[in-house]
């Protein structure tokens, strides 16, 4: 009894409602199957003590949280993970001591510049080298002992896999005058390509930690074994200041076989020498200050002969630059990403709006960050000009631009490790 065109249209419905579901539960189906074979995409997996961490999976967010925990109990051991753009950019905050000793928080209240203050340091945040302490006990003379490091090497052959377990240090030195002790973790590189960096966690008060960390590196050919060089940083924690560098641990692969097991050493931790570092490369940046406008023109203009940061060999560069009132972010901006390239032209500039009378207390931080869509974003190189800079060069670029007023003063500057 019923028309054609009614059955017609049932029909069609019934049909298409039955597709839509068929999809719909195969879509769910490979979406789920998808996830129980998908191999996670990191470059390393970290043993603690037999338990798989994957430091990629802390979200900055996550990690701040934590860092806010801690203050309440400082007992507790502060949040690891790799070293990161949000570390970096807000190094130059710190804390200033009172009359007592004790710290106090910067005193910014009067500042009359109307912009977003950055975030406030978190306890896990290091300070630039112009933040560091005036006496740092991590310069001593080549007399002092700074203790040994023991770690050992092993290979997966089926697996291509590079296996380092940082096992412990003895003989540490005070790098804590109060608690005549130390906070000390470590800080891991694979040289010369710098593609991975890891780090221990911090161990509370003690001048010999054992932390028995596995860090498995994937990727890595046994060929190429004899071409790299393990590269260990002992630091100190500090709670309010810049970490402090106890020293160094390099160990050439080339002397070094672990194709029939995994080998144990035993290395003495040297003072850390400067000019061994690799070059960061080097940034072209313009000021100018106007006077009666009272503004400062920052113009970024190119880089060149930036580290290799990417498989590719090349690096995806942009610059972000911060402002500073002391030890206090008062602006922050950035340029535009320049894909696949190691000598980036930017050609971007940014006015800042800063008292005459501020000046003396104002610095500008470049930092120079590799752009990854999969992974963390990372800093590739610092450089400072104003009131906490550390190089002779800056120093000088900064004079001329306060004593040029209305000139545009462009000069080249080595980039400095973060």
């Amino acid at each position: 009894d019923v028309s054609p065109v009614v059955a017609g249209l049932i029909g069609a419905t019934v049909l298409v409602v039955s597709i839509s579901v068929t999809v719909f539960v195969w879509t769910c189906c490979h979406q789920q199957a998808e996830k129980k074979h998908k191999t996670p995409p990191y470059k390393f997996i970290h043993m603690l003590k037999g338990i798989s961490i994957y430091p990629e999976t802390l979200s900055n967010k996550k990690k701040i949280n934590r860092v806010r925990r801690d203050k309440n109990s400082p007992e507790k051991e502060p949040a690891r993970g790799n070293v990161s753009v949000a570390a970096a950019e807000l190094g130059l905050i710190g804390s200033n001591k009172g009359p007592d000793g004790s710290n106090i928080a910067p005193q910014v209240d009067q500042l009359p510049i109307k912009v977003d203050y950055g975030d406030e340091l978190s306890p896990d945040q290091s300070l630039t080298p112009g933040g560091s302490k005036t006496s740092s006990p991590s310069s001593p003379g080549d007399d002092i002992m700074l203790g040994e490091l023991t770690f050992s090497v092993d290979y997966n052959f089926p697996k291509k896999a590079l296996v380092v377990t940082i096992q412990e240090a003895h003989g540490l030195p005070v790098m804590d005058e109060h608690t005549q002790s130390s906070d000390p973790y470590i800080k891991m590189t694979i040289l010369p390509d710098k593609r991975h960096r890891v780090k221990t966690r911090v161990l509370r008060k003690t001048l010999d930690p054992v932390f028995d960390e596995t860090f498995t590196f994937y990727g890595i050919p046994y060929s190429q074994l004899q071409d790299l060089v393990l590269h260990f940083l002992v630091l100190s924690f500090d709670r309010f200041s810049r970490d402090d560098v106890i020293g160094e641990v390099m160990v050439p692969l080339a002397g070094v076989d672990p194709s029939t097991g995994k080998v144990q050493l035993t290395r003495e931790i040297l003072k850390r020498n400067i000019q061994k570092c690799i070059s960061r490369g080097e940034l072209q940046v313009s000021l100018s200050y106007q006077p009666v406008a009272q503004r400062m023109t920052v113009v970024v203009l190119k880089a060149r002969h930036l580290p290799k940061m990417d498989i590719t060999g090349l690096s995806d560069p942009y610059v972000k630059v911060n402002v500073y009132y002391g030890r206090k972010r008062i602006a922050k901006k950035k340029t535009h990403v320049k894909k696949c390239t190691l000598n980036p032209v930017f050609n971007e500039s940014f006015i800042y709006d800063i008292p005459v009378d501020l000046l003396p207390d104002i610095s500008i931080e470049f930092l120079v960050i590799d752009f990854d869509r999969t992974t963390k974003n990372e800093v590739v190189g610092r450089l400072i000009l104003g009131a906490h800079s550390v190089t002779a060069g800056g120093v000088e670029h900064w004079r001329e631009v306060c004593e040029n007023p209305r000139k545009p003063v462009a000069k080249w500057h080595s980039l400095s490790e973060y």
